[in-house]
Order: structure tokens, then sequence, then C-alpha cells
């Protein structure tokens, strides 16, 4: 990969991705609150549903606080706890293969239902389509990646990576040239992860905002009242 493509894709674009994601958001909640939502088919096929998503969402759920914490974490954070960064790596390749195996069988679960099924099919959008096809090929580069990684286990490339994304929130100029010679599968996982959040506001995945969290510590009981029928009471 030339070096001006590999700064385009890896310096450049981040900053596009993360700036669309973020205005994108708040322009579509301040203007389209009625969309903000994932969607429901669950009369149809419902178990599968289920079954799917719960593996789906717990796996992917993991994989995205994993990939949180181990890349925005300083390194000399590990350091002082003793962290080692083989130790850190082996972790990765452990917590994220079991993670993402889960969110891969759930999502093919889901793939299947959506295709598979005629009526499901005809009630999906081009954007719900798409958004899961871009997830499912993320999730199979992401555990792709486990092949490359094991046969390294110093730590040294994961620490590249710790290094390009820290560089990108820090506004280091640098960034992009930190992992010029990375491997073409894990520059794919991180293009495509990039552009998941790119077309993140415009899909239903922005219902990943929108944690109920709130009813949690809601004070007091939901009135519910009874809409009157005209002569009900005689």
């Amino acid at each position: 990969m030339s070096e001006y493509l590999n700064t385009a894709l890896f310096g450049i674009y981040p900053y596009i991705a993360l700036s669309v994601l973020a205005i994108g958001s708040i322009i579509r909640y301040d203007r389209e609150p009625y969309s903000w939502k994932a969607g429901s088919s669950q009369l149809l096929r419902r178990r599968q549903l289920v079954m799917g998503s719960v593996l789906f969402h717990i796996g992917v759920l993991v994989v995205f606080f994993g990939h949180l914490v181990g890349l925005l974490t300083p390194i000399a954070v590990f350091d002082a706890l003793g962290i080692s960064h083989g130790a850190k790596q082996i972790l990765a390749i452990v917590a994220g293969g079991v993670a993402g195996t889960l969110a891969l069988i759930g999502a093919t679960l889901l793939m299947h239902r959506r295709f598979a099924d005629p009526r499901i099919r005809k009630h999906s959008s081009f954007a719900d389509n798409a958004i899961l096809i871009l997830l499912y090929v993320q999730l199979l580069l992401g555990l792709g990646t486990i092949f490359i990684s094991v046969q390294h286990l110093d730590g040294h490339e994961m620490t590249t990576f710790m290094s390009w994304a820290q560089g990108i929130f820090t506004l280091d100029f640098r960034a992009a040239s930190y992992i010029m010679g990375a491997h073409w599968i894990f520059k794919a996982h991180l293009v495509l992860g990039l552009t998941i959040f790119l077309v993140f506001p415009f899909t239903r995945l922005v219902h990943m905002f929108s944690a109920p969290l709130r009813y949690i510590f809601r004070q007091g009981y939901q009135v519910v009242r009874r809409k009157p029928v005209p002569g009900a009471e005689k």
C-alpha cells in the first residue's frame, strides 16, 4: 500500500467517519426522532430471532468494549499494572475469539432468518440488509486477524494499533504511519470498521445510543389511564 493511500485511509478517513457518526446521529435524533429505533419483525420466526439476537448482541458488546478499552487505554497504564504486551495480546485473542464466535453464530442465525424467509425479506429495507452484511464481513475479518496474531505473541503489533488509535484522538499527524507495514487483513478490518461508523447514523444501529437506562432509576409509578368509552357507565 502506497504511503498516500495509507495516509488517506488511516490518517484522514477516521476523522471523516467519526465526524459523520457524531454529527449525523445528532441531526437524525433532532430531525427524525420517530425513526430512532431498531425496528422489529419479531412476530416472524421469533425463536430464531431471540437466539440469534442474544448471541449477536452479547458477542458484539464484548468485542466493542474490548476494542474500546484495549486500543484507547494508554500503554503506560498496562505497564504500570504489570501487564505485559504479550499477555495483553493473548487475552485479546482469547476473549475476542470467544466473543467474536458468539457474535458470528448469532449473525448467521439472523442472516438466515432475514434472507431465507420470503416474508421477512420482503419487509426488510436495503439499509437493514446492507448493515447486517457489513457486520457479518467485519466479524469474519476480525476472527481472521487471530490467525495472524497467534504467529507472533510478543504484543508488538498490538501496541502499534494502540499507538495508531490513540494518535487519531490526540491529533497526532504521524498516526497513519504507525500501521504502514501492518498485514492487509488488519487494515481491511480497520477500514470496514470505520465505514460502519460512517453509515451508522443512517441505519437501525442508532438504537445502540438509546439503552433504556433511565427506566431503572425512574421515580414512582407510570400512570396509565383507560380511555373512557361513551355510554360505558350506563
